[in-house]
């Protein structure tokens, strides 16, 4: 990113307050396609706050996620108005199911010609965004802009974090602004703002009483636990109480890969892919269910721990149950995660250490598949791909380091059972909204956020190619993002419902005509290989990693799975 040189000395406008009560924040960087209001901001306007060109709106949205999902920061997007906006709103669904504070801004038609679906580009910006954002507001005053920044951070730092929304009118955002109005100081809090209910610490004696009674209790965990800063505590009251740890896709690294009390994340297609009883070994034999900070929208559902017998469940979240009708746990303990991970350390002081229900069948059944040697003549096979991911992850990342991220299809649920994750967020993916293309900018937040760390992006080619666009973008700033495109010419999983639904596949619905994804990559700037065994692979990752800068794999894949794995998918 490179930093232009300030403006000449102006008049202080609304975009010069904008771009200054957001580097207040916290907010460094901003993500974007500008129009033609760049005759009303620049972008230099500030010093320490960068603007980062995207090809797509979509891109800034998802880039502006991750890097705030990963920092725990308020991060900013920025589009033009009209479709511009509407590029951007993905982007914005993806912020708001995912939980991630994202200021989204968007230039909006002139004040005095705002008529929606009838002026030229002009769309009521707030009606579109609103259902999806914690807040949403147009500007009607150009010296209300600090004080719209001020109310869009709060909101999004509350729990469930997610973005908040202004629109901007041209003229508003070019107009000067009173600069003897003095302002309070920016107050950003340092973790996001959850509920608190009354007398929850009575819930969590309940709560201290019931693990302290258990046999094999087991702590399922969410993204929230990690917003709040838990995860040292939970992993040392874990080592203490000897109790095993699951997560939700997005909360993978809460423990390292390859500590015993692991249990793995978990998703709806693990039986089918490892034709094996999964979530029956994990979850059978637990008593207590303990979630810390969980999130429906992870797509942890609460029928997946209701294998086996009967369980006492507790909720530990900051917010109000949103879904009784689904999850309504026997103690509901509304409160901050890490007060009460404090609170349960304290009370369980004199619990003696579980024993750990044993799951060494289910761990023999992963390591079998990542054993996988074999050379198959129609394309490689993606657990192969992801174990090589791995090796070369451990190989190059410092211990506790390193992000292996996932694009959307078939491929993330075995992302999810197999790729490594050492820290919190080493696996990222989108779990709450899921849209292709989501890949490419989840990499480049993920670089950014952890600049001296290696970033590995797995897609397949479907969502790839849905963005790469931005494959200019990655080269662009010179990221050494190591990309794994992962390409069977065909939506994968739409394939396995059309075989799950009808028994057969619908090829014109699924089948796309061969892309070169090599030759694309090097038309955007980008070095690229084509890898059809493990042993190239290897070499390919090897050599990617080494570069420092964006290098891509084209591997060739098949999907081997039979519809009789898959007929209960617990999604």
């Amino acid at each position: 990113m490179s930093r232009v040189s300030k403006s000449p000395s102006t008049n202080p406008t609304t975009a010069h307050a904008l771009l200054q009560r957001l580097r207040d924040h916290g907010v460094q960087t901003v993500f974007g396609v500008v129009g033609r209001e760049a005759a009303s901001i620049l972008f230099d306007e500030v010093e320490g706050v960068d603007f980062v060109l995207t090809r797509h709106e979509f891109t800034a949205g998802v880039a502006a996620d991750v890097l705030a999902r990963i920092s725990g920061r308020p991060q900013a997007c920025w589009a033009t108005l009209g479709p511009g906006m509407t590029n951007l709103s993905t982007g914005v669904a993806t912020s708001v199911l995912d939980r991630s504070p994202v200021i989204a801004l968007a230039a909006q038609s002139e004040s005095h010609d705002i008529f929606p679906n009838d002026t030229h580009q002009c769309l009521d910006s707030v009606a579109v965004m609103r259902p999806m954002t914690k807040y949403a507001v147009e500007l009607q005053r150009p010296d209300d802009i600090t004080d719209l920044v001020d109310s869009a951070v709060a909101a999004a730092m509350t729990e469930p974090v997610g973005p908040s929304f202004i629109s901007l009118p041209v003229d508003l955002l070019g107009s000067d602004i009173d600069t003897t109005l003095v302002h309070p100081a920016a107050r950003t809090p340092a973790k996001p703002v959850g509920a608190v209910q009354d007398g929850w610490q009575d819930a969590a004696e309940q709560a201290a009483e019931l693990v302290a009674s258990a046999q094999h209790p087991v702590l399922v965990v969410g993204a929230a636990a990690i917003r709040s800063g838990a995860i040292p505590a939970v992993r040392a009251l874990a080592e203490r109480l000897n109790i095993p740890v699951i997560t939700t896709y997005i909360a993978k690294g809460v423990l390292p890969h390859g500590h015993a009390l692991n249990y793995g994340a978990v998703t709806g297609y693990m039986d089918g892919i490892l034709s094996f009883p999964a979530l029956e070994t994990l979850f059978g034999p637990a008593d207590v269910i303990l979630t810390l900070g969980y999130d429906y929208a992870e797509d942890l559902r609460p029928s997946m721990w209701q294998r086996g017998g009967a369980k006492t469940t507790v909720r530990v979240s900051p917010t109000v149950n949103p879904i009784p009708r689904v999850y309504r746990p026997d103690v509901d303990v509304v409160t901050d995660v890490l007060a009460f991970v404090q609170h349960l350390e304290e009370r369980t002081a004199d619990v003696p250490a579980k024993t750990p229900h044993d799951i060494t069948p289910l761990r023999e059944r992963i390591a079998e598949f990542l054993a996988d040697t074999e050379r198959y003549q129609d394309g490689m096979r993606v657990h192969q791909v992801i174990d090589s991911m791995n090796t070369v992850m451990a190989e190059t990342a410092e211990p506790g380091e390193g992000t292996i991220v996932s694009d959307i299809g078939f491929f993330r649920h075995y992302g999810v059972l197999f790729a490594r994750a050492d820290q919190p967020f080493g696996f990222l993916t989108s779990a709450g909204c899921s849209s292709f293309g989501y890949g490419i900018p989840a990499a480049m937040g993920a670089q950014l956020a952890r600049p001296g760390q290696p970033t590995f992006l797995i897609a397949g080619d479907g969502g790839f190619h849905s963005n790469s666009a931005d494959l200019e973008t990655v080269a662009r700033l010179n990221l050494p993002i190591v990309t794994v495109v992962v390409n069977n010419d065909t939506n994968g999983l739409i394939e396995l419902y059309q075989n799950l639904g009808h028994h057969r596949s619908h090829d014109p619905v699924v089948k796309f005509t061969g892309v070169d994804f090599v030759d694309l990559a090097r038309a955007n700037g980008v070095e690229a290989v084509k890898a059809t065994t493990r042993e190239e692979l290897l070499a390919a990752l090897r050599k990617g990693a080494a570069l420092g800068r964006p290098f891509l794999i084209e591997v060739p894949v098949n999907y081997d799975f039979t519809t009789g794995g898959f007929g209960a998918l617990s999604i």
